[in-house]
């Protein structure tokens, strides 16, 4: 398979200002407890209170203003556990076209509403990667709309980077960010903006450790993506991009798994002490820091808290 061309710091900048008129700029948050707990400063990067709940509105946006009329006119299509097709409904809603989403049996109730709510048609498939790129592939060929993937795509992977793009222009010298990572569009997209603003900064990603492609892809020197996930994080489900492997392969990040108990004890902990309410795939990247703490002791650190998409109905306090 050939590999679309990499995005890089002129792509995210870019990015950045197409999203503008439609993305927020998101609050970057503190708590003098986590900091206590910790054992160094964290400043936390909102993207939970972004646009759609997630910071996938921001790669979304991107993607859908970046397409030519021509190729907009038939609308777009994706697959997606629920994060990345509501944030696509939406930026297809901003220039008023349409949007297909796949999305697999078991998906979280309240993201499969929000698609429908931000005007995204839903096709349900069955579960796993194979069946939500089949199901993509069969509304294509009958639409005709245009994929944009939710990790893989270029104009994506740039419009992620430019959480952490906000994140360093907001807050000075941080030594570590830590980035939650599933398919890696996060994840390649900051490594991406970090190197090239803030190269002694470090990326650190943090993985379930039911779904570890991305520890076992960066040990092996290759993609290790045969894998059932077990994680309580739905959102970092998917296998790890093949671009997005080559970038992070690339700029030499750091990956930390994390069992669903040290996340889902971190998502409480968030709630206890800031007031706010983030998705288990989001509370990953606390749980990290609080899980080997001697790899931030001291020192200044970037968190994404990725996103908020919770079923009230179904909270989780009780795993923990």
């Amino acid at each position: 398979m050939s590999l679309l061309p990499q995005p890089d710091l002129a792509d995210v900048l870019s990015a950045a200002a197409r999203i503008a008129p439609h993305a927020y700029v998101t609050p970057v948050l503190s708590s003098r407890s986590l900091d206590a707990l910790a054992g160094a400063t964290l400043h936390f990067k909102a993207e939970h209170l972004q646009r759609t709940g997630a910071f996938k509105f921001r790669g979304a946006c991107n993607a859908v203003w970046s397409l030519t009329d021509e190729a907009a006119r038939a609308g777009v299509v994706t697959h997606s556990s629920g994060n990345h097709g509501a944030a696509l409904a939406l930026a297809a809603r901003t220039r008023g076209i349409a949007c297909h989403v796949v999305v697999p049996d078991g998906a979280v109730a309240a993201k499969i509403s929000s698609i429908g709510r931000y005007g995204g048609k839903v096709h349900a498939c069955a579960p796993g990667m194979a069946a939500r790129e089949a199901g993509c592939d069969a509304v294509q060929r009958e639409t005709g709309a245009v994929l944009v993937h939710p990790y893989t795509d270029p104009h994506v992977i740039a419009g992620q980077g430019t959480a952490a793009l906000e994140l360093l222009n907001a807050v000075d010298r941080l030594d570590v960010m830590v980035v939650p990572v599933g398919g890696g569009g996060l994840a390649a997209g900051t490594a991406i903006t970090v190197a090239a603003l803030a190269p002694r900064c470090r990326v650190v990603l943090a993985e379930p450790e039911g779904a570890a492609d991305t520890a076992r892809s960066l040990a092996a020197g290759e993609r290790r993506i045969d894998f059932i996930a077990d994680t309580i994080c739905d959102g970092l489900r998917g296998t790890l991009g093949e671009p997005n492997f080559a970038l992070l392969r690339h700029y030499q990040v750091g990956v930390i798994p994390v069992p669903d108990a040290g996340t889902l004890a971190a998502m409480r902990l968030l709630w206890q002490t800031t007031k706010q309410l983030v998705e288990p795939s989001s509370a990953i990247a606390l749980a990290a820091i609080l899980q080997a703490p001697a790899r931030f002791a001291g020192l200044r650190v970037g968190v994404l808290l990725s996103g908020g998409n919770l079923d009230l109905d179904a909270l989780p306090w009780d795993a923990a």
